[in-house]
């Protein structure tokens, strides 16, 4: 089901084209040389090369990167038995953890009901049929120009882990080649061969191997983008977090640094890292002042029917739906760029958000990273429920949740400026502070969660 649209207005950048529609309000959009801030209107629908989100949906990627979630193909002749071999690896698949699609290509034609029966004469008469029943769901639907392969993919890629294509072995996607009795060696024209399985082999245990040596790299290579909050109210520190100063600089400036140095790397793909500048995959969720130096950064107000973080979450996917988002707020001075790469380190296919456990043993849903699976499930919430139910803790206990154990000083937040105080004290008497002076917030735990600094922080949360 697509979502209802939605108008985003971001903040025009320097990265954004000349060409682009502008306008600060919908009333003018047909005027953009009238509004301040000069705002791009977007559709969250849109092609992904629409002005400003093309750095988000890389061209000639993998179909992780184009679907929202890995796809395989199983291709061979008749008779090579591919429907045998896939009906044997989906439950090893499945009790693995990851939800599994399977998408057959039938070029005859099939049949799927029994002539006579209520829903055969329904979907005979015209309609869209759907079936449901204590164990299992069906929908039938004609056949339609829209509902190319492509546009099948990238729906069921919204809440499964992988993919499974039963032939289209001319169809441009990884394959594996399942040999028959006669001939093992696919058509020379036939590409994307990633492995061929001989008829008499043991191609369970290939296919098996091959899964768990690819699938988490294809399923890594979906891009990374972070989002930083700045649409709380910030009541108990009495102005704007981001804008409050730490160590020299302001809190927005060191989560803005922390998720910028964060995701470079990951998305560089083993390319140099620059870090002297801001990542074009960082973006401003939320309505609220930015300090100056963030000014050129896109921002996207929050939804309007929601409230809390969730709002931003969701402005977020909505503009870019296939992207894993990382989150983090402007209330973590200590926030440094190892928080969000132990983030990124946790990932794995089956899994769909990541959060770290504070030390009150609550999940943090601000310093979190979320797969687009993930932000599904709170997009039918809220179809289910309404959007003033919504929040991001029903994501807390799903399966595909993992709540982590990290110690970190980068997870204590300050509310107040008393708190706010407290920490840069501690910062200064610990010779952290300078970092900060520098735009590089250094952890003081990082990937050493026994050391003295962790326990006193421990102890300091």
């Amino acid at each position: 089901m697509s979502l209802p649209f939605v108008q985003m207005y971001v903040r025009l950048s320097d990265r954004i084209k000349d060409n682009a529609t502008l306008a600060s309000s919908p009333s003018e959009a047909a005027h953009p040389e009238s509004g301040k801030d000069r705002l791009i209107a977007l559709n969250p629908e849109s092609p992904a090369d629409s002005p400003g989100r093309a750095w988000l949906m890389p061209s000639g990627g993998t179909c992780a990167q184009k679907f929202g979630a890995p796809v395989l193909a199983v291709c061979g002749f008749s008779g090579s038995g591919k429907t045998t071999l896939l009906e044997a690896v989906i439950p090893h698949l499945i009790a693995r953890g990851l939800a599994i699609a399977a998408i057959k290509h039938d070029s005859h034609g099939f049949a799927v009901d029994k002539e006579g029966k209520d829903s055969e004469r329904l979907f005979r008469a015209g309609a869209t049929v759907a079936l449901r029943g204590p164990a299992e769901q069906f929908l039938r639907r004609g056949a339609s120009s829209a509902l190319t392969l492509e546009a099948t993919l990238a729906d069921l890629a919204r809440d499964h882990d992988l993919l499974l294509v039963e032939g289209h072995k001319d169809t441009p996607l990884p394959k594996l080649w399942v040999g028959n009795a006669e001939m093992s060696s696919p058509p020379e024209h036939v590409t994307d061969i990633q492995e061929i399985l001989p008829w008499n082999s043991d191609r369970l245990t290939t296919l098996l191997k091959f899964i768990d040596k690819w699938l988490p790299k294809v399923w890594a290579s979906r891009p990374l983008s972070a989002g930083l909050l700045v649409g709380g109210k910030s009541t108990r520190m009495g102005r704007p977090k981001q804008l409050v100063s730490f160590g020299g600089i302001t809190l927005g400036e060191i989560a803005a640094h922390a998720l910028s140095d964060g995701i470079c790397q990951a998305n560089a793909n083993g390319n140099l890292c620059d870090t002297d500048s801001l990542s074009p995959n960082l973006v401003v969720l939320g309505a609220g002042p930015v300090p100056d130096s963030l000014q050129g950064l896109q921002q996207l107000p929050d939804a309007p029917e929601l409230v809390g973080p969730i709002a931003g979450l969701l402005t977020a996917h909505r503009w870019a739906p296939r992207t894993t988002w990382i989150l983090a707020a402007c209330d973590q001075p200590l926030l440094s760029a190892a928080d969000i790469q132990w983030l990124i380190d946790q990932r794995r296919p089956g899994t769909w958000a990541i959060l770290p456990r504070q030390s009150d043993d609550h999940p943090c849903p601000t310093l979190a990273l979320y797969e687009p699976q993930a932000l599904t499930v709170l997009e039918r919430s809220i179809l289910v429920h309404g959007a003033g139910s919504a929040r991001i803790a029903e994501l807390f206990d799903h399966p595909r949740t993992r709540v982590a154990r990290y110690f970190t000083r980068g997870l204590i937040n300050v509310n107040t400026p008393e708190e706010l105080m407290a920490q840069e004290k501690l910062a200064e008497a610990t010779n952290q502070s300078s970092m900060w002076k520098k735009y590089r917030p250094s952890s003081c735990c990082g990937a050493q969660p026994n050391s003295e600094l962790c326990d006193q922080a421990a102890n300091d949360a």
